[in-house]
């Protein structure tokens, strides 16, 4: 039998996403979140970005088991890559805390795949291997997140995911102090502490400071009144529900994400919501607008949310006006700030009330700062620490504080992706140092981006390909003139039929609408446009590649 265990980061260190921890004793493996992370403007064709499960294969391969996974909370960067990593795995019970569980089952379905995930309580040990794991209820920005005090027969371990002290949250969930400090007196061998608050100074404040806000705001506004947040932020949510309950408004939820988690919210009994002041978005119009409070999805300015489409007047049932007033109660994931500001900008040129989480009057951080750090140390006591679920700067920001909280410099391990540490009883050592490769993937097929390449070459000799370029008025997103259409691997009479074609149909397109500055957005639409004409007249499928040029 071992006398030490193996703590593997497949995901999360040095990045606040992708999170995937392994704890391995005795060639049994208990894995920790499995979460995926986010594409940003640069990775052109990537939808999202997954943990290398390499060495998780490899292990079943050379005879280790997986004997179980627990899930923290309900994130998609610590749940959502699951559909993704769990086919290349054998079968092994997952288990999460009720609204987790509710999340991930969900996430598993929208692929087709068996849902798994079994609920466990708060406080109730369960047995995976050689691993007790127990959840403890702490706060977050989403309900039932929970930490994971893992017992093994080297010593026990503290698994600290994302998380904040509120003593006074909105749904009344406070921290389980003394099960933390119960953890503590029992001994911590180590502390995987999330990182990501600790170079900000003092206590994050609470969700009660942000109710009066709301009220004002409501209040002051003379349209529709339009919130956008994270859609799992439940607590958020009934937070603005409580005040247009108050103020006798409609309420109405648009987008995907937010209507799936309302739903889900609902059947867990944790949304404060009247049906009866529930309207659908093709009744929003019939409707006083200065009696509509509206909870739309796309606080991080993805281009087809439904918060975009209403900014680009392309939404079915739902504009925005001058006298609207749209607060964005969310901060930018790391990744995305560009179109969030994007976003930003886009509104304050329609010359809409854009309300910003300026002073946290609209939204606060689920994660924790230092202070809150400091009160998990003190509660704990570790003897080592590792700071995880941040960049690197947020983990030498832990190592500084943690050392100033009488720490060494040996006993705050700072790791990179893949490194190995192998805890004994009384020591900790660093081990093999795993190869870590970048696993890009088109969020709807699955497939990784590297497969897509060459799905894409194999396309290009089959059906030619076809580059539109696009001139497009800065000021309006109107087409100055008549897209050129320029195609190869395919007959002289067939490249001349669609250029003409599809030059007729963007043109077209193109003369109906107005007031669309959203650059992605339009090469979308430029490459949707194409393909369906070119499909629908000579029954091919070319690589269709949109250039915009803005003038």
């Amino acid at each position: 039998m071992a006398n030490y265990l193996s703590y593997i980061p497949l995901g999360g260190m040095g990045e606040v996403t992708k999170n995937l921890h392994v704890y391995e004793y005795d060639n049994q493996i208990l894995i920790v979140d499995c979460g995926l992370g986010f594409a940003n403007e640069t990775m052109i064709g990537v939808d999202l970005l997954l943990p290398d499960s390499s060495y998780l294969v490899k292990a079943v391969q050379q005879g280790k088991k997986i004997v179980g996974m627990v899930i923290t909370h309900g994130h998609e960067d610590h749940f959502g890559a699951l559909p993704f990593i769990l086919p290349q795995l054998p079968e092994f019970p997952i288990y999460a805390t009720s609204f987790t569980t509710a999340m991930a089952n969900a996430k598993l379905s929208d692929f087709q795949l068996k849902p798994v995930i079994k609920k466990i309580e708060f406080g109730q040990p369960v047995e995976i291997g050689p691993f007790s794991c127990t959840f403890i209820r702490v706060t977050h920005s989403v309900p039932d997140t929970a930490h994971i005090f893992i017992k093994t027969p080297v010593g026990n371990f503290y698994h600290g995911s994302d998380f904040k002290f509120d003593f006074t949250p909105w749904d009344g969930q406070k921290a389980d102090f003394q099960a933390i400090a119960k953890a503590g007196m029992e001994g911590v061998r180590a502390l995987m502490s999330e990182s990501l608050g600790a170079d900000r100074p003092g206590h994050t404040p609470s969700e009660m400071t942000l109710t009066e806000h709301f009220r004002q705001a409501i209040r002051e506004c003379h349209g529709k009144f339009i919130v956008t947040t994270y859609s799992s932020n439940v607590s958020r949510l009934n937070q603005v529900l409580a005040v247009a309950d108050e103020m006798n408004k409609y309420v109405c939820f648009v987008g995907r994400s937010l209507m799936k988690v309302k739903d889900l919210a609902r059947q867990q009994g944790i949304l404060r919501l009247r049906k009866e002041r529930e309207i659908r978005p093709d009744q929003v119009k019939k409707y006083p607008e200065k009696d509509v409070v509206l909870f739309v999805a796309g606080s991080q300015g993805q281009e087809d949310s439904a918060l975009m489409r209403m900014v680009n007047g392309l939404h079915r049932d739902i504009t925005i006006g001058q006298q609207d007033m749209v607060v964005i109660s969310a901060d930018p994931i790391p990744g995305n700030e560009t179109s969030v500001n994007s976003l930003i900008n886009e509104l304050s040129r329609m010359k809409i009330n854009v309300q910003l989480n300026i002073d946290d009057h609209f939204h606060v951080s689920g994660h924790g700062s230092q202070n809150d750090h400091l009160l998990l140390l003190s509660l704990l006591r570790p003897k080592q620490v590792v700071p995880i679920s941040g960049d690197f700067r947020h983990m030498s920001a832990y190592k500084e504080l943690a050392m100033g909280f009488g720490y060494e410099d040996h006993d705050v391990l700072l790791l990179s992706g893949g490194q190995e540490v192998t805890f004994s009883q009384e020591q900790a050592r660093f081990g093999q140092k795993i190869t870590l490769r970048q696993v890009y993937v088109d969020e709807i097929s699955g497939e990784e981006v590297e497969q897509y390449a060459l799905h894409d070459r194999k396309r290009i000799s089959q059906e030619g390909i076809v580059a539109i370029i696009a001139q497009i008025d800065s000021e309006d997103g109107s087409l100055v003139e008549k897209p050129e259409v320029v195609a190869r691997g395919l007959s002289a009479k067939e490249a001349q039929d669609i250029d003409k074609s599809v030059s007729e149909a963007i043109s077209k397109s193109f003369s109906t609408q107005k007031n669309i500055r959203d650059w992605g957005y339009i090469r979308k639409q430029i490459r949707e446009i194409a393909e369906r004409r070119i499909f629908q007249e000579f029954k091919r499928r070319p690589l269709v590649f949109p250039v915009v040029i803005e003038v």
